[in-house]
């Protein structure tokens, strides 16, 4: 549960810090010291933002590639929050499993925007997963390649 609540501080501080200009670290304190967050909630939640806020470039261009038609600068602020911290996630978090990214934030999506949101957030991240999954299927491939040839050779 600590991690749902981490993911949900990520997210109020992210907000404060895209939408209000906040310092992100002013903004997870405070959110921290108002919704009496745990320690262990807290910690997580720094590990999200700062990572966020670090891979914040490669991040909106993914956002930018997948969200055909849609301008990341107009998206509703909660959205484009929560599939920032999702695909990093994703992207940068190989600790966590992506099914564990993608249902956190449709769940956050629930609570935060509502359903037309969770469909947008759901159709993002699971094209995302599904370029993943290609990605490492040709890895895969190609892995068992190299092997084939070098046990081929005299």
């Amino acid at each position: 549960m600590s991690r749902r609540l981490g993911r949900e501080t990520a997210l109020q501080t992210l907000f404060q810090y895209d939408v209000g200009k906040i310092d992100s670290g002013f903004a997870l304190r405070f959110t921290c010291e108002e919704f009496q967050v745990s320690q262990a909630a807290a910690d997580f939640a720094r590990e999200l933002v700062e990572g966020t806020i670090a891979r914040q470039a490669v991040i909106d261009a993914t956002i930018r590639r997948l969200a055909v038609e849609w301008d990341l600068e107009r998206m509703a602020n909660v959205d484009r929050n929560l599939l920032r911290i999702a695909i990093y996630e994703m992207l940068f978090r190989p600790d966590i499993p992506e099914n564990v990214s993608i249902n956190e934030a449709l769940e956050l999506a629930k609570m935060y925007s509502g359903e037309a949101a969770v469909r947008f957030v759901n159709g993002i991240l699971g094209q995302l997963a599904r370029e993943q999954r290609e990605v490492s299927s040709l890895a895969d491939e190609d892995e068992g390649l190299e092997q084939a040839e070098w046990e081929c050779r005299p």
